[in-house]
């Protein structure tokens, strides 16, 4: 399974978790079959590029994204694509893939989506 992380730097495990999702400056992907980790600019058109950030990790096998939060529409494309969606990641990599390890964030609904993109 490959787990995708918004991130605010390329530092690895140690890479700070980004607020925003779509504007994330990097996405720090870890397989956890082969705890290989990887990370990849945001390349999507929130960044000046093309596509939307769910497509970008689709194209990198990403089955899970983990972030702090996320608006409904950011959701509903992440469910076309098949991906899963969990809310809650904090402080780091190494940190949020351990809260996802012990069931502690929760899958991202249009009841917990950010505030700020209901409108």
């Amino acid at each position: 399974m490959k787990i995708a992380i918004p991130v605010l730097n390329d530092q690895g495990v140690e890479s700070k978790t980004a607020d925003h999702f779509g504007r994330s400056p990097y996405f720090t992907i870890i397989n956890t079959e082969t705890n290989q980790v990887k990370t990849i600019p945001n390349n999507s058109e929130h960044t000046g590029g093309t596509g939307k950030p769910p497509e970008l990790l689709k194209k990198q096998d990403v089955d899970t994204i983990v972030c702090s939060n996320l608006g409904p529409k950011a959701i509903q494309l992440c469910e076309k694509k098949d991906i899963e969606v969990y809310v809650g990641a904090k402080e780091n990599v190494k940190k949020t893939i351990e809260a996802w390890k012990q069931n502690k964030l929760n899958q991202a609904t249009n009841q917990n989506a950010c505030e700020n993109h209901k409108h």
